[in-house]
């Protein structure tokens, strides 16, 4: 297939593109690389994927040197004309958008670039799909999206109406925008719940790599609601061959919906929306002591409350991805902590990993 992914120098994003690169599809990648994090991460990404970051200019196409079938533009989704020439010029037979305004904490103080990305940025992914007639939408939702709930384990098939943040409010948005467009206009899209996405070239606002950064140079971290959280940490891995089971299956109808008892999973149109987790939430002390035997090295803890926007626990009910398309996550927090720890120290030249010997360039 010819598929664009939208925030391809972005961690998911990435590892998406070198999933679908090497089974053969071609694949079209679009972002802002925008300074939320470190852009020099988002330029090794690219970097490692055949982008010469020296030939970057915006709306201008880079092909990789790596792969022949990965071209990759720098464009925001957000500049609509430019946005429908490549959907002309390329016609693609799937979108998965990835690109968006991330972080919970960082939508408390900068509301508006998450309006712009993640809700007109969105509409315009949405008005490309419908007029180019794309066979298929996939866009990251999130686990955020649950707020207030407290029945575990999360479920699709149960009312998400209660965010807690402006980053869930957004990501809320989009699925009900995607709905609408799969009602009026026969748009088959599927939204993806993440749920706490972790590995190597992650994200360095994200607690796996500011714990380990941290552990590693001897300073403190935060560990918030007094260390009772627990995240359902599902490894990088097991996403990307979710969304690639998702992309392969565009939405139905659910002719069995009923308008009396309403599925917010499912439609009359071809929409969907899936949870897409491990399924086996671990508690954040347990994963800051993965990380202290991984780099033989105790974190020095500052316990802390719990922060606005933020909730105590996740977890993902896997069952319908399980059932419909097979999705079956394998990695333990075990080997992808290590895989992580693995990949930081070659990323950043780590040397001897002992308690109190650290080099860090």
């Amino acid at each position: 297939m010819k598929i664009l992914i939208t925030g391809t120098a972005g961690f998911i994003g990435y590892h998406l593109a070198q999933k679908l690169l090497k089974r053969g599809d071609t694949v079209v990648g679009i972002d802002n690389i925008n300074d939320y994090y470190d852009v020099k991460l988002k330029h090794a990404r690219l970097l490692d994927a055949g982008i010469k970051v020296s030939d970057l200019a915006y709306n201008k196409p880079v092909c990789s040197v790596k792969h022949p079938n990965y071209t990759f533009i720098k464009l925001d989704i957000t500049d609509k004309q430019n946005l429908e020439q490549h959907f002309q010029t390329y016609q693609f037979d799937a979108v998965c958008n990835l690109a968006a305004q991330a972080g919970v904490r960082y939508s408390l103080t900068n509301p508006d670039v998450y309006i712009d990305s993640n809700v007109k940025g969105f509409l315009n992914i949405l008005e490309c799909c419908r007029h180019f007639k794309i066979n298929h939408l996939v866009y990251a939702s999130s686990s955020s999206v649950y707020g207030l709930n407290k029945k575990m384990p999360f479920s699709e098939h149960d009312i998400a109406d209660h965010p807690v943040s402006l980053y869930a409010a957004s990501k809320k948005a989009n699925e009900m925008m995607a709905h609408t467009y799969s009602h009026l206009f026969n748009l088959r899209t599927t939204g993806l719940r993440f749920f706490t996405v972790y590995g190597p070239w992650g994200r360095p606002d994200m607690a796996l790599f500011i714990f380990t950064k941290a552990i590693l140079e001897g300073k403190p971290i935060e560990v918030f609601n007094n260390g009772n959280m627990l995240r359902d940490f599902t490894y990088i891995d097991d996403i990307v061959d979710g969304i690639t089971h998702v992309i392969d299956q565009p939405a139905e109808v659910n002719y069995l919906w009923d308008a009396k008892k309403p599925d917010p999973a499912t439609s009359t149109a071809p929409f969907r929306v899936f949870n897409i987790g491990r399924g086996a939430p671990v508690s954040l002390l347990d994963f800051v002591s993965e990380i202290e035997i991984q780099v033989n090295k105790k974190a020095i803890k500052t316990f802390k409350p719990m922060q606005d926007g933020d909730v105590a626990e996740t977890c993902a009910d896997v069952s319908n991805l399980n059932e419909m398309l097979n999705y079956k996550p394998q990695v333990s927090v075990h080997t992808g902590v290590e895989r992580f720890i693995a990949w930081y120290k070659k990323f950043y030249h780590i040397k001897n990993i002992t308690a109190g010997t650290v080099l860090v360039q």
